[in-house]
């Protein structure tokens, strides 16, 4: 065998680690994600889980169903439930099974956003590829999507996995991933047109051709999902809502402003917006070819989840929120050692307080730990309704209908007779026939505490005339319409109300 030069036997030495750097770096992210989510492993699901991310999966697993059946089918592609189903194959299914699989991908996205760091802030002093993986750990919102059967967290995992591909030269994969990223969601489809427009613009008209599969597969599943229900969207609510409604120019304005407001100023990360300022002058990294990618693919998410998405949820942001934190990363670097220092731990500190801090204006509760507070007083009204009005007829707003009618969700053992009543609004609840119901359930569906921004009238009015806003129905307007309550309860700042028509029942 010929002797080997030094250079290229220490070459060959490296090459059987990477695997192993890969496995115990992926075990740094795993370990404490895990450990900071052992005591919701069985948490029942919230929102939006309830309304489409788990029924979808479970049609899929019993039926074969590709298009939801038990829910309301709409545009996004079976790719999350898809996995999911393959643990609920593996494993049986179960809500702690669902959070662990979610997990899972939540760590590999951790550690792929690490060797993203890695690419793009080569030629910066220190080292830090470490800090964006630690800022998007203690992110409130991260912390959320990691456990939750959404769209958003493995769009954020195929995301970033696309773009190392990408950057790596590794064309076809890329493609693959980019398929994979548009089949978990739809507006996905940004980052390989990115791609495909660097590539064209190099005149690689070859390698440009392979990112035009994620839009052919994304076709054929609009296509399927037409036959199946006679509409491209899957439903004509959901593409009104999604796209009609959302485009409302003062919609869109407000949208935009939000994104930008969150990304930038929102928990803490003025800090690393001010760092960005004042290191603009003092480095050329960020007008490297990669960064330029990078950025287009932030940019372009940004301003599609603006345009469209008509709950304009903070989640739709997390393809884009690692991208900012390397930024974030690298901009620190360029300030003093003593406020390279303070500032880390200050934005580090300020995200992790935001996961128990909630502003003083509406926000989703998904954004950080007023979600499990959300869960848990539905959770225990649940069991109330069960045991003490189960022969009753329930009525309540959607999710928590779904919550009441299915025992896979968590909330009750078996199925409640329970009446869908759209919103809070005391005109909604007057129309109900008095006969339709026995019980009324109602609980904060929006943020709005007594001195937060809706104690503006200003801001009502705004709210009411742009979005429909109307407050919910209060205790003296249930007792005018002969409802009387039963029972309360409260947990930092949200509520959940059972009325009875019929007398008190004592719980």
């Amino acid at each position: 065998m010929p002797k080997l030069p030094p250079f290229a036997l220490a070459e060959e030495q490296r090459k059987p680690r990477r695997p192993y750097f890969l496995l115990v770096f992926y075990l740094i992210f795993a370990v404490p994600l895990f450990a900071t989510h052992l005591s919701l492993l069985s948490l029942p699901y919230f929102w939006d889980e309830l309304g489409q991310f788990i029924p979808t999966p479970l049609d899929l697993l019993r039926e074969g169903a590709w298009v939801a059946r038990s829910a309301v089918p709409n545009v996004h592609p079976p790719g999350v439930e898809a996995y999911l189903v393959l643990f609920y194959r593996a494993f049986g299914y179960s809500i702690p099974i669902t959070r662990v699989a979610m997990l899972l991908m939540a760590s590999v996205g951790l550690l792929l956003l690490f060797l993203l760091a890695i690419r793009l802030s080569r030629g910066t002093k220190g080292a830090p590829a470490f800090l964006p993986p630690i800022f998007l750990l203690v992110s409130p919102l991260f912390y959320t999507q990691s456990m939750m059967a959404q769209l958003d967290m493995p769009a954020m995992v195929f995301t970033l996995l696309a773009l190392l591909l990408f950057f790596d030269k590794r064309y076809e994969w890329a493609a693959i991933a980019c398929t994979a990223l548009v089949m978990m969601k739809e507006t996905g489809l940004v980052v390989p047109a990115v791609f495909f427009v660097v590539l064209a613009l190099r005149k690689e008209w070859r390698t440009a051709s392979y990112f035009a599969a994620p839009a052919i597969l994304l076709a054929a599943w609009l296509l399927a999902l037409h036959h199946v229900t006679g509409y491209w969207l899957g439903d004509p609510g959901f593409a009104n809502y999604n796209v009609n409604y959302s485009l409302h120019p003062v919609r869109a304005a407000l949208t935009l402003s939000r994104r930008l407001y969150y990304l930038f100023f929102a928990e803490f990360r003025w800090i690393g917006t001010l760092a960005l300022v004042l290191s603009a002058r003092k480095t050329l990294l960020f007008r490297s070819e990669e960064w330029r990618v990078a950025l287009a693919v932030a940019g372009g998410t940004t301003l599609l989840v603006s345009l469209l998405g008509g709950a304009e949820l903070e989640r739709y942001l997390m393809p884009v929120l690692p991208i900012l934190y390397i930024a974030f990363s690298i901009a620190l670097t360029y300030q003093r050692r003593a406020v390279q220092l303070g500032a880390t731990l200050l934005l580090a500190a300020g995200l992790l307080s935001s996961l128990y801090w909630n502003p003083p204006y509406p926000f989703p509760y998904e954004n950080n730990l007023a979600m499990v507070d959300f869960i848990r007083l539905q959770e225990v009204a649940a069991g109330v309704l069960q045991n003490s009005f189960g022969k009753f007829r329930i009525a309540t707003a959607w999710p928590y209908t779904a919550a009441l009618r299915r025992s896979e969700f968590g909330y009750v053992t078996k199925p409640l007779h329970v009446l869908e009543t759209g919103d809070f609004q005391y005109s909604s609840i007057q129309k109900l026939p008095r006969e339709s119901f026995d019980v009324l359930v109602v609980y904060s569906r929006t943020w709005s505490p007594e001195t937060g921004a809706l104690a503006f009238p200003s801001v009502r009015g705004f709210l009411t005339r742009f979005y429909g806003w109307q407050p919910e129905i209060t205790s003296a307007e249930c007792a005018a319409l002969g409802l009387n309550e039963a029972v309360s309860w409260e947990s930092h700042g949200q509520h959940i109300t059972i009325y009875v028509r019929r007398p008190i029942v004592k719980v």
